[in-house]
């Protein structure tokens, strides 16, 4: 069964959502993402994947204090992500609350300081941020494409120890359209060994379900949930 996260991306210390990682898209949802984040406890869910907008642009970690107020006032194991880029960031992370950390620009900038995280912490606390724009890999909130093939990617870092990876096709994330199934279906062909997080452009219940009839680990779900395109009680099913 596939495992349903619920997703808070922070601008600004508010509960936001972005299209296609376009800072100029910005909608708020609630000013309070504690708030938004017990709604979803309350309704059974157990994850939320929380991510700092405004340190993904800034590449540092900026909104730790709300990710530190959503642990310790809610039971949700969180995945952080957005600004990580250092020792400093990620021991701020896990001193925050955070039980994972979503590796993502660093992954492509500096491999050798992941893979030291992956030693030292294990691979069940670091996921790894395969965001996709045009075929290659999307870094910095989105704003640039690294020189870097996906599933070169993901080869080189199966073989560093990575067994979780977050992976949003940039060119659907917030319009509600429908995920990359076909991306999706390849990533699980290509690298059975690895759990994977489908992230973006899901739109309604009916992706869930064909998300999970193709053998997906996971799935975030944001703008939809948000919008009440998908219901949380849509969801219940999924939430044993």
């Amino acid at each position: 069964m596939i495992t349903i996260i619920p997703a808070i991306d922070i601008i600004d210390g508010k509960c936001v959502r972005l299209s296609k990682g376009d800072f100029d898209t910005q909608i708020i949802y609630n000013q309070d993402p504690v708030e938004a984040a017990r709604q979803f406890r309350d309704n059974g869910f157990k994850r939320l994947h929380l991510v700092d907008l405004d340190g993904a642009r800034t590449r540092k970690i900026v909104n730790w204090k709300v990710l530190e107020r959503i642990a310790s006032k809610t039971e949700l194991v969180i995945d952080f992500g957005g600004g990580v880029q250092s020792d400093d960031d990620l021991k701020i992370a896990f001193n925050s609350g955070a039980e994972m950390i979503t590796a993502g620009s660093i992954a492509v900038r500096n491999p050798e300081i992941v893979q030291r995280w992956l030693l030292v912490y294990g691979a069940e606390k670091i996921i790894l941020g395969a965001d996709v724009k045009n075929g290659k890999i999307a870094i910095h909130g989105w704003q640039d494409e690294a020189e870097c093939d996906l599933y070169q990617f993901l080869d080189t870092y199966i073989e560093k120890g990575i067994t979780q990876i977050i992976c949003t096709d940039v060119s659907r994330d917030g319009l509600l359209r429908g995920p990359a199934f076909e991306l999706y279906r390849e990533i699980k062909k290509r690298c059975p060994s690895l759990r994977l997080i489908a992230s973006g452009g899901i739109g309604n219940i009916d992706d869930v379900y064909r998300l999970n009839d193709n053998g997906i680990d996971a799935v975030i779900i944001g703008k939809a949930l948000y919008e009440g395109r998908i219901r949380l009680k849509d969801l219940k099913e999924f939430l044993c």
